[in-house]
């Protein structure tokens, strides 16, 4: 399949299902500062991927692509934060934690991969 938009990325679908499944998650919870903080860091990570994919050269987008794995890392984070402090439950974290080890190993892949592109070029 060829790659057009960010929206067929499938790091970037991953990414954006992950982030409407903590905001569905945590939209209730009356932790407001730590819902805050999770859903924006989840949020990060598919919007930092489209930006930089929608950015003019390589090495911006790789630059992006930093950011939205330092932000999944962040998410990791904040998820085993709220299921330590009950929360979330772990039944309902550990899946939502599992999803982001596996999108920051999709990034690292992709920041390789585009760094790999860079040398060629110069």
């Amino acid at each position: 399949m060829e790659i057009k938009t960010f929206e067929d990325l499938i790091i970037w679908q991953r990414s954006f299902r992950l982030a409407v499944d903590v905001y569905k998650e945590f939209i209730s919870c009356k932790s407001f500062s730590v819902r805050d903080q999770l859903i924006k860091s989840a949020l990060s990570v598919p919007s930092n991927i489209s930006e930089g994919f929608e950015r003019e050269s390589n090495k911006e987008y790789i630059r992006f692509l930093d950011i939205a794995k330092g932000s999944i890392g962040e998410l990791r984070t904040q998820l085993l934060f709220a299921q330590e402090v009950e929360i979330i439950k772990s039944e309902n974290c550990q899946p939502m934690i599992q999803e982001a080890k596996e999108v920051s190993k999709m990034i690292g892949g992709l920041i390789k991969s585009r760094k790999s592109i860079q040398k060629k070029k110069s």
